[in-house]
């Protein structure tokens, strides 16, 4: 399975991003996935997932802002970011899992891109 993130950029605090996410490969094997961000000196965070079923959830941090979504037809996540703030800067992933929750396990990770928010 190969995971290709995209939609990263500079973006003024207060706007809004889409991120997306391309799965190829041995798609039929992935269940959950999931958007985690990194920044320099800290530990990857979870940001929102999507179980097999499609039950989302969200970090505290992003809640009522981001909204992650699935189109299984395009084989593709996407994460809808509004209301940026210059936290929220950091390089964003993209993965997934063949558990139906992303908690149990992840299989696959994508490379991330880069997502600046200037205050």
């Amino acid at each position: 399975v190969q995971l290709v993130e995209s939609g990263g950029g500079l973006v003024q605090a207060g706007g809004s991003l889409r991120l997306s996410c391309a799965a190829s490969g041995s798609i039929f094997s992935i269940n959950a996935m999931g958007w985690y961000r990194q920044t320099p000196g800290k530990e990857r965070e979870t940001v929102a997932t999507m179980s097999g079923g499609g039950t989302t959830d969200y970090a505290d941090s992003v809640k009522g802002r981001f909204t992650i979504s699935r189109d299984n037809a395009k084989n593709t996540l996407y994460l809808q970011m509004n209301r940026l703030t210059p936290e929220d800067t950091a390089i964003y992933y993209c993965a997934a899992s063949r558990e139906g929750r992303m908690q149990e396990s992840i299989h696959y990770w994508g490379m991330g891109t880069q997502v600046t928010v200037s205050s």
